[in-house]
């Protein structure tokens, strides 16, 4: 797998030729919406696959992983295009293999609403998939937003594991931390709270849980712990997956990367796995910055691996694009979220070079609006593929269990090209 980096002057045509690669593979591989118009920074991954097949008459997706001794999901994973479509026609290529290493747990998190085209496609790359539709009330009653009975149910036609996800946040994001303490302080509250999540598990179909905890500290970890120790016992009991996702606000100081140092080891005893991942939210309340730093995360692994196994543990980023106008002002903010693919399309417009923090493994531009009174300066930082390949190079070089994606509700094409060509990506339901 090779990250290539568009310069001045380079055309998908030229980049091909250095690879000795058709323009078309690069194009349906990265799943370009740009091909014609890329933008300097810009990236592109090149893979060559380890076993390829041409189609020939009368063949299936199952006569082909059968020839193969592979699985009809690694084919879905191998060759993203086909997951919605009815018919493989003679003639085609299917990626049978890529030369992989080590396997990998992967975790999605979405909401209900996804496109469903959408989620068959990601599916075939995810071991686990929570779902955003659930929030705990002061009195522990759960709140849900969506019906979930279609996605829990498509989740296991593809052997992926669905996460009933809680949290505090209301359907936006927004954090009520009163609410939560005054919860997490009431021990009826709480029994309350652990018999309804139960009977929810069980009436939707779920195989797990998924805590987010928002506002953990050292000042209020003891309160998750019981929490956490509450439903651990019920659920695992039961046989339910207990897994937490925790966002450890880690931050640059004047070039001082800090964190507040809870103590995780009572969080990996009574959890199953844990995500350590900033979610979108947390990153619209703030000054532009990164929307993931590989620093700041190698840093905090560094100290968390200590408490937490490795093979308990889940590093996570956000696959989002933020659009700031600057100079930042806390008092009247303007912060747009974008997806990758829209960020490279503004970049284009605006005739923008992608630069590259390499601390931060992140890439940004910066543009002017036309003025109406004056000018408008704006700051865009997003992740691409060499985010994503340093998030993993962490992931490696301190063997953790996998990684956390935040979010699929658009799909990643280099993200699980990435993954996929590195990875074999572990199931741990039957699947097809």
């Amino acid at each position: 797998m090779i990250i290539h980096v568009v310069q001045a002057g380079e055309d998908i045509q030229s980049i091909a030729e250095i690879y000795g690669v058709t323009v078309e593979k690069i194009i349906s591989d990265n799943e370009l919406i740009n091909p014609a118009e890329l933008v300097p920074g810009q990236t592109l991954v090149i893979v060559f696959p380890e076993r390829t097949y041409i189609v020939q008459q009368g063949d299936t997706l199952q006569s082909i992983a059968t020839m193969h001794n592979v699985s009809v999901m690694q084919l879905l994973r191998n060759n993203p295009a086909l997951s919605n479509r009815e018919y493989i026609y003679p003639g085609e290529e299917i990626v049978i293999s890529y030369d992989t290493g080590r396997s990998i747990k992967t975790y999605g998190f979405c909401y209900p609403f996804i496109d469903e085209s959408t989620l068959r496609k990601t599916l075939p790359n995810l071991t686990f998939l929570s779902v955003i539709n659930y929030r705990v009330l002061e009195n522990g009653d759960l709140s849900t937003f969506y019906d979930d009975t279609q996605i829990v149910s498509i989740c296991k036609e593809y052997g992926t594991i669905p996460l009933l996800m809680i949290s505090s946040l209301s359907i936006r994001g927004m954090a009520d931390y009163e609410l939560i303490i005054n919860f997490l302080s009431n021990e009826e509250f709480l029994e309350n709270h652990v018999e309804q999540l139960l009977q929810m598990v069980k009436a939707k179909g779920y195989l797990g849980v998924n805590f987010v905890f928002s506002f953990l500290s050292t000042d209020n970890q003891q309160y998750y712990i019981n929490l956490l120790q509450k439903v651990s016992s019920r659920l695992r009991a039961e046989g339910y997956i207990v897994h937490i996702t925790i966002n450890p606000r880690i931050s640059n100081i004047n070039g001082e990367i800090v964190f507040e140092e809870v103590d995780f080891t009572e969080f990996s005893i009574y959890a199953d796995s844990i995500t350590f991942i900033q979610p979108a939210w947390s990153l619209v309340f703030g000054p532009p910055r990164p929307v993931s730093s590989a620093d700041n995360l190698r840093s905090f692994v560094k100290y968390a691996i200590n408490y937490v196994p490795a093979d308990k543990f889940v590093l996570g980023m956000p696959i989002l694009a933020y659009d700031w106008i600057i100079p930042y002002s806390p008092d009247n903010p303007y912060i747009m979220t974008l997806t990758i693919d829209s960020a490279l399309v503004l970049a284009a417009d605006v005739n923008a070079t992608i630069n590259f923090d390499e601390a931060s493994q992140t890439p940004f531009f910066e543009y002017n609006l036309p003025p109406i009174a004056f000018p408008v300066h704006h700051i865009v930082w997003f992740v691409d593929s060499r985010s994503f390949a340093a998030l993993l190079r962490i992931i490696d070089e301190y063997n953790l269990s996998g990684a956390s994606i935040w979010n699929i509700m658009v799909y990643s094409p280099q993200l699980w090209l990435i993954i996929n060509s590195e990875y074999d990506i572990i199931k741990l339901l039957p699947h097809i």
